[in-house]
């Protein structure tokens, strides 16, 4: 091979990579009005909740006043999720930027 096709190649590869790799981001800001962090379940509980739902954790964070995961499903699609702190009740989540479940009642 030539040096340009080779630099063509992983040019190509490292592209795949990275759009591949990436999670699902949301648009928007979730609100939780979660108040005090005291009074939020450990994220040890948090985790095992979304084990039990089938996904496979990316990554878990606080954004804001929620609880936020990244994770893939059971079918291996990469989501988003935002969990109320306090009660651990899953309230949207989006998948590629389009939301694809809230909780019935929940508005940001």
């Amino acid at each position: 091979m030539n040096r340009i096709s080779r630099k063509y190649l992983a040019a190509i590869a490292a592209t795949a990579v990275l759009t591949l790799a990436q999670p699902a981001y949301a648009d928007g800001d979730v609100k939780c009005k979660s108040g005090p962090s005291k009074n939020w379940k450990p994220v040890s509980k948090l985790k095992k909740k979304a084990w039990m739902e089938g996904w496979e954790l990316l990554k878990v964070q606080v954004e804001g006043d929620c609880y936020e995961v990244y994770a893939r499903t059971e079918s291996g699609q990469a989501i988003e999720a935002f969990f109320h702190p306090v009660t651990l009740q899953k309230l949207v989540v989006y998948r590629r930027g389009s939301e694809i479940y809230r909780a019935p009642g929940f508005a940001n």
